[in-house]
């Protein structure tokens, strides 16, 4: 086991808008911070093309460009970025340890920010993500103007990305593996009122094809005759997967309270009332222990709404710390 010789005062776990921003904010504080951002720092972000709704660019910036950005200036101030992957924890106590293989850090406080992945098809669409794939029709619906579209997806979430596209795109399909829908009864009436969306029930995509960009969908329909065959092909000019996220917390199982889904629980998104009594709305059911963005928050899902939390969290952490300056 290797003990890094510097001691933090706050160590991120995750590299993402919410990281980068709770670094920016504690390094400009004058506490020491280290990142450790991952072998894919930057977050979700770094699979966007243009973004075109994160305030202060009223041209759009590149989603890898941002997130660039966004640690170089926790940089400016101070803060110590690795793209090294956490290995292991361990959150009680005062001092809190951080090991990454064999080396061993040790802080007074940690935030988490390791965010959430969307959930895919596994049918290799990855590669299109960017290009013709993605996972935020709120974010990517402006670039399907008059283009025909796909949402796959049954829940709430579906529904919200099969009308936020129907507002630029030409024709949305709107593919569902089951005869009904799971959404809620006023979101479906929303959605069969909508004349250019339309429903393909029973179905699901079995296959994805392009060349730099998706062009087509392999659909199988799960309710065909005998001897019709079950399989069609669509031409798309883009793909909406809202099946759903997992967040990135199971290296924080048993040592933090989670949610049935597996988000961290904090007084700003469960209502924890000890947290808020303590006035840091942003902190787990560990002392010292904080969370922000996409690992937390389990509705929005945005950037700015990531990099909002990451201040929150680094502003408790900065609340915290004043009242704790027990020595190594």
């Amino acid at each position: 086991m290797i003990l890094e010789d510097k001691k933090w005062d706050v160590v991120i776990i995750g590299g993402g808008p919410s990281g980068y921003t709770a670094a920016l904010y504690l390094s400009r504080a004058t506490l020491s911070v280290l990142v450790l951002a991952g072998v894919q720092a930057g977050g979700q972000l770094m699979n966007t093309t243009e973004v075109e709704n994160f305030p202060g660019f009223k041209d759009g910036v590149l989603g890898p460009d941002l997130m660039m950005d966004m640690e170089a200036q926790a940089k400016k101030f101070g803060a110590e970025v690795r793209y090294e992957n956490v290995t292991k924890v361990e959150l009680n106590g005062e001092i809190k340890k951080v090991w990454v293989g064999d080396s061993e850090f040790l802080a007074k406080a940690i935030i988490i920010s390791t965010g959430a992945s969307s959930k895919m098809l596994g049918l290799g669409e990855e590669k299109f993500m960017g290009r013709g794939v993605s996972t935020c029709a709120v974010c990517d619906a402006a670039f399907f103007r008059d283009k025909v579209t796909a949402v796959v997806g049954g829940g709430d979430a579906a529904m919200e990305d099969a009308l936020a596209l129907a507002k630029y795109a030409k024709e949305v399909y709107l593919i569902h593996r089951r005869d009904e829908l799971k959404a809620s009864k006023i979101m479906q009436e929303r959605i069969k009122a909508n004349s250019k969306i339309k429903i393909i029930w029973s179905s699901e995509v079995v296959g994805v094809s392009g060349d730099e960009k998706l062009k087509t969908l392999k659909i199988k329909n799960s309710k065909v005759d005998t001897g019709v065959d079950p399989y069609t092909t669509m031409e798309v000019d883009g793909l909406f997967l809202a099946i759903g996220h997992f967040p990135a917390t199971e290296l924080f199982k048993g040592q933090v309270d989670l949610d049935e889904k597996g988000f961290l629980k904090t007084g700003i998104t469960f209502g924890n009332e000890k947290v808020w009594l303590e006035g840091y709305p942003t902190m787990t059911s560990i002392d010292g222990v904080f969370g922000a963005g996409d690992v937390v928050d389990f509705k929005y899902k945005q950037a700015i709404t990531a990099a909002g939390m990451g201040c929150q969290a680094a502003l408790d952490a900065e609340k915290y710390l004043t009242g704790h300056t027990q020595s190594y």
